[in-house]
């Protein structure tokens, strides 16, 4: 088995189907690859579409989609091990060009894994257009970072003994788990990770504002997780914290400009995206009894 395909979800009853069909559909062969669909403790009908189709699945209690992919992990045969999610419609050569850029990694050691490109899905309404023109989920911008590379878990692919050797995503955080697990990967394997622009997966941003806020805010939580798990490496101080409000009110001001089209939406949007990630981080990050658990 070349490589296990987990998904973890939780309630993706309206989402789920279209994902496993795509999946179903790869252009590699079917003795290739194997999908394996973790239900995180779903109370609506996840189970039962899931069944339908020869894919396997696994149910466990409701613990946060980190654990449920290192469920899906424990789970693989593959060699490779490759992510996407409930609310994802991997295009039909998504499997066979990860692994093309995987292959075709030059010197004798072995890649660590490979990204692709990650593109809106049918967004139609303001706030899932933002995410689009902003490049929310933009993996070959985040894998240029100079410090702390990842990848969103919606498209991505690492290899099956270093995930198990590094001990999986780390379960106590609620998002942000893909960069900390990449920065330990890192730590210790030298394979070269490659970006798949044609390795494309169609996602369905959130529809609304308000849905969009509720992520960002959980981001904001996952950033401020991250910062405490590497707090050696993530400075932090009170004028560094003066700057990140004065950023918030500074896009808020942006936001209030009048304008049309494209334009006034992205500043409206990056107002939403920072207040809501601020608020999160600010109520993680100066939680007592969060602070004690990393």
């Amino acid at each position: 088995m070349n490589v296990s395909v987990v998904v973890p979800v939780y309630n993706g009853s309206a989402t789920i189907e279209a994902c496993v069909r795509a999946l179903l559909e790869q252009s590699l062969s079917k003795k290739c690859y194997e999908i394996v669909v973790v239900d995180d403790g779903s109370t609506d009908a996840t189970a039962e579409i899931v069944q339908r189709y020869p894919v396997r699945l696994l149910r466990r209690p409701n613990g946060g989609a980190p654990a449920a992919r290192n469920t899906g992990v424990a789970a693989a045969t593959g060699t490779w091990v490759a992510f996407t999610d409930a609310d994802c419609v991997p295009s039909r050569t998504w499997l066979a060009r990860l692994l093309d850029a995987v292959e075709r990694t030059p010197g004798d050691v072995p890649a660590l894994g490979a990204a692709g490109r990650m593109i809106g899905f049918d967004s139609t309404t303001a706030a899932a257009r933002f995410v689009d023109i902003s490049g929310g989920l933009d993996a070959e911008r985040y894998l240029a970072h100079p410090t702390f590379p990842f990848a969103p878990s919606g498209n991505l692919m690492y290899r099956r003994d270093v995930l198990v050797a590094s001990g999986g995503y780390d379960e106590r955080y609620a998002t942000y788990d893909a960069c900390d697990l990449h920065t330990r990967l890192c730590a210790i394997d030298r394979g070269d990770f490659q970006f798949a622009k044609a390795a494309v997966v169609l996602h369905r941003q959130r529809a609304t504002w308000r849905q969009y806020w509720k992520q960002q805010y959980y981001y904001g939580v996952g950033y401020a997780q991250f910062m405490l798990r590497w707090r050696d490496r993530v400075r932090w101080d009170p004028l560094r914290e003066i700057a990140a409000f004065a950023g918030v009110v500074r896009d808020g001001l942006a936001a209030l400009l009048p304008g049309k089209g494209d334009e006034a939406l992205r500043r409206r949007g990056a107002f939403v995206r920072a207040a809501a990630q601020h608020a999160g981080r600010i109520v993680t990050y100066y939680d007592p009894t969060e602070r004690r658990r990393w």
